[in-house]
Parts: C-alpha cells; structure tokens; sequence
C-alpha cells in the first residue's frame, strides 16, 4: 500500500469518553485518507487513535516505552518495543510528516516540543494551548487542517 504521509499522534492516557469516541472517528479518518500512522501504542489516546485506524483498514505503528511486545493496545498493526522509556517520544516526533497532538499531559507537551524541534507542524484537538499548535475544534476540522498544513510542507 502507499501512503500519503506519515502522523504521529500524540496524547494522554487518561481522557474522557467523549475525547476518546472523537479520537476514534480522527482514527477512522487518517485510515481513509491513506495515512501511515504512528502512535506510543498504550492506552487513551493511543488506544483510540489505534481502534479507529484499525476499524477503518489503516496500518498504525506503536512505538513502546518498554521491552514487551504486550505493553502495546490491541489495535496496533505493528508494535515495536523499544525499552527507551519516555526516550521514545522523540522516535514519535522523527518518524511523521506532520502530527496530531490530542488531550495529554506533559509527555504530550514533549512531543509537541520534539515535533516543533524537527520543524514539523502540529495539529491540536483538546490539547495544550501552546504557541505555533493549530487549533482544531473537530474530527472533520482536525484532518482539513491537516491536509492544508501538509499541502504546504
């Protein structure tokens, strides 16, 4: 299969319903519009992102702090254990074209910060109100948004 780009998605383990059905339908989305997507591969937002990329036909790559394949949601398509702790956020960052950065704490906000390093635009939902991330409000405006960012990368 080709892929149109690569997108990395960052984002918290502890969201709430409403966050995790909306990260499943953005899921279900990249899926359809042929994206490779990466993810940490847990729970959350990882595991949303994974179902809905899953559901949808689409190829979704966890990225794990730990050593055990397990660790990984039962969504991923391909989970790669790295032992690399929270080291890991930084392979998230390399391997995209642009990223995705939903709810979260301070392990998204690091991924954030690695992805605006590598000079690679960042696309909000439910996130940190940091400089230089773009607003989105919904499933639908987060991938419109993208793939205007991405027309100009």
């Amino acid at each position: 299969m080709e892929f149109k780009g690569r997108i990395s998605v960052f984002g918290g383990r502890d969201i709430t319903p409403e966050v995790y059905e909306n990260t499943v339908e953005i899921g279900r989305r990249l899926a359809k519009e042929r994206y490779l997507v990466f993810c940490g591969g847990g729970p959350g937002v990882m595991e949303a992102i994974s179902k809905g990329v899953s559901e949808a036909g689409g190829t979704v790559i966890g990225i794990l702090k730990g050593k055990e394949l397990k660790e990984g949601n039962d969504y991923l398509t391909i989970p790669i254990a790295t032992g690399m702790d929270i080291a890991r956020n930084a392979v998230l960052a390399y391997n995209c074209d642009a990223a995705i950065a939903i709810s979260g704490k301070y392990g998204t906000m690091s991924e954030i910060a690695y992805a605006f390093q590598l000079d690679k635009p960042v696309i909000g939902y439910e996130t940190w109100d940091i400089s230089h991330v773009i607003h989105a409000e919904s499933p639908e405006d987060v991938i419109a948004k993208l793939k205007k960012k991405l027309d100009h990368v």
